[in-house]
């Protein structure tokens, strides 16, 4: 359990020797194995792994040396680490660990979790692939890991952290020391934007730290230091915004395709593309915007503040967090998880793909539309410049059926390609498999109100769904309609 709420980062090996730390944290001296003291203990379990300490890398030899021979299926963990920490708490309480949903919710509770119906239902929205093998392990191979005192350790690491400080201390000079690896940091001039293209390039360094140079050379630094591909050394890199939010300072700084993001938390670099007007996310519901960018409108037309660049917090209003954030001039954008806000789009039933597609406000329909595809969809695994909802097929499903709405979500990334992903707006929201935007067709078994199964499947205008593998079948109102054994493969064409 501690495993999979751990964040996803990093080598399984080094992840899967802090879970069973955390784990063997909690079974030191006499154990209460009553239901209340193991729920006590499960609580403690968790707090430590949704917000592991880095104290806790700290001598992990003796855990690494105890890991067992086979490690986790590394797909499960992949899919639940882009999950929001609480939604993956929920997602392994209910799924890994089989609680049922009010004793979820009890958990959340101690947690500290205000909403947490929605982290459940977020977390029951999403599909993640099954587990390969076995993710057990023996209980009697898996008690607490012996350890040495860390106090010869601690001393020791204190005396050689005072001399090596003497030693830098010595080296330095007048202006102060940085390494000499770390990438120059350049801005372009505060108008670059009236005199030339309008580019990623051109956006000024903003923020009421952009000129504190020891705090953007710690930043510099950082990066200079992080490790593997995200490490930028030597060189130079943009400096886009440096500056205090809630008090705490930030800075993000870009190269090529990459943006890193230095503050109190420490350094996190994404892939965000080179999109020119797309806002950059900056923390706490803050967005850094484009100099040329009109001045942005809430969902709900009121004028959004903004203060040198940075907009007033504004957040998704979805279950998940994900979805619609505010308008900026003629487009609506929206937060569906990555480093920048992406551009929202949206077409009726009636809209034919070749059709106009020029960016256009989302209004409260597509908006609600929107807030329940965000969320119906796993969190994209790679930054999105924007996205389209077409809304193929609209009906009421059969047999005493709720309303629905077939939605083919496309994602175009900021790197370039695009995945498009189909989903059944109903009682149960569901993404129901991939889907071609040119030619949308879905469908998925589906359980009426009578508890009888049917295979339902629906297709653009001008389209006909076909369905084969299936037994009888009609299509009424552009929705086929199937008997069959519910889950059994199906062969889905539109004609």
């Amino acid at each position: 359990m501690a495993y999979f709420v751990l964040p996803g980062k990093g080598k399984r090996v080094y992840r899967l020797a802090i879970a069973r730390r955390i784990v063997d944290g909690t079974a030191r001296g006499a154990r209460d194995r009553s239901p209340a003291g193991l729920a006590r203990r499960r609580t403690r379990v968790l707090r430590r792994a949704l917000h592991p300490s880095r104290r806790l890398q700290i001598g992990l030899g003796p855990w690494l040396r105890a890991l067992p021979a086979r490690l986790p299926d590394p797909a499960l963990t992949a899919a639940l680490s882009r999950l929001a920490p609480h939604v993956r708490a929920a997602y392994v309480l209910r799924y890994v660990e089989g609680l049922p949903r009010y004793e979820i919710r009890d958990q959340l509770i101690e947690l500290g979790v205000r909403d947490p119906w929605s982290a459940i239902r977020a977390a029951e929205a999403v599909r993640v692939p099954a587990p390969r093998g076995a993710d057990r392990f023996d209980a009697e191979a898996l008690r607490p890991v012996r350890t040495r005192s860390v106090l010869p350790l601690a001393t020791a690491a204190i005396l050689t952290a005072g001399l090596v400080g003497a030693l830098v201390a010595t080296e330095r000079d007048d202006s102060g020391a940085t390494s000499a690896r770390a990438p120059r940091l350049v801005a372009a001039a505060p108008d670059a934007w009236t005199r030339g293209a309008r580019t990623l390039d051109a956006w000024p360094a903003r923020g009421d730290l952009a000129g504190d140079r020891a705090f953007t050379l710690r930043a510099a630094a950082a990066w200079a230091s992080a490790p593997g591909d995200r490490r930028a050394a030597g060189g130079t890199a943009q400096l886009l915004y440096a500056g205090r939010l809630d008090g705490a300072p930030v800075a993000v700084m870009r190269r090529g395709d990459r943006l890193a993001r230095y503050g109190p938390g420490g350094l996190e670099v994404t892939a965000a593309g080179t999109g020119p007007s797309a806002p950059i996310a900056l923390g706490g519901g803050r967005y850094l915007l484009a100099p040329w960018e009109p001045r942005p409108e809430t969902l709900g037309g009121d004028a959004l503040p903004v203060s040198g660049g940075v907009t007033a917090p504004v957040r998704a209003r979805s279950d998940c967090g994900r979805g619609p954030l505010f308008h900026l001039g003629s487009r609506t954008v929206g937060d569906l998880g990555g480093p920048r806000a992406a551009d929202l789009g949206y077409h009726t039933p009636s809209w034919r793909p070749g059709g106009a597609d020029r960016p256009a406000r989302l209004g409260k329909g597509a908006r609600a539309t929107w807030d329940r595809v965000a969320c119906a969809t796993p969190r994209p695994a790679r930054p999105v410049a924007a996205a389209t909802a077409h809304d193929f097929w609209s009906g009421r499903l059969p047999h005493g059926g709720p309303s629905a709405d077939w939605i083919c979500a496309r994602l175009d990334y900021a790197a370039g390609g695009a995945t498009a992903q189909a989903v059944l707006l109903g009682a149960d929201d569901r993404p129901t498999g991939a889907c071609d935007p040119a030619r949308p067709v879905s469908g998925t078994w589906w359980r009426a109100p009578s508890d009888r199964w049917y295979y339902v499947a629906a297709a653009g205008r001008g389209l006909v769904p076909h369905a084969g593998g299936v037994g009888r079948s009609t299509t009424r109102k552009g929705l086929l309609v199937a008997t069959g054994t519910p889950r059994t493969p199906v062969a889905l064409t539109a004609r």
